[in-house]
């Protein structure tokens, strides 16, 4: 498994996107999504909602089990994947493509997020 290089990733499996114009893109990585099985359900946080770095903020249900989502970052979440929400399945078939998750106004990046290469050493294990 290739995670992409321009990403950064939290320790808890979501990746984020570079900020164009303030706003990253959130998803969680292929590990997470091949750990948790078929995905069958997503509860997202609400466009104008503020999210904090580390916290819960979604849940993400498979036919295995529910697991939290986290933010990897502080700030507003300005827009939902309504696509995901409409076929969650997405999250399994394109995590870094098409089952992205929520977008964010970012008000604080911790320092703690990973490169891909940092990402790929702590899931190794």
């Amino acid at each position: 498994m290739s995670n992409p290089q321009q990403l950064r990733y939290s320790k808890e499996h979501e990746w984020l996107t570079a900020a164009e114009d303030g706003v990253s893109t959130v998803g969680i990585t292929e590990h997470a999504a091949n750990a948790l099985g078929d995905v069958v359900f997503v509860d997202l946080p609400a466009v104008g909602s503020t999210v904090t770095a580390g916290e819960t903020c979604g849940e993400l249900e498979s036919t295995k089990s529910v697991s939290d989502l986290y933010s990897p970052v502080s700030g507003e979440v300005t827009e939902v994947n309504e696509d995901v929400v409409a076929d969650p399945s997405l999250v399994n078939s394109a995590p870094f493509e098409g089952g992205w998750l929520f977008k964010v106004r970012v008000t604080d990046e911790p320092a703690d997020l990973l490169t891909a290469d940092e990402y790929d050493a702590h899931t190794a294990g």
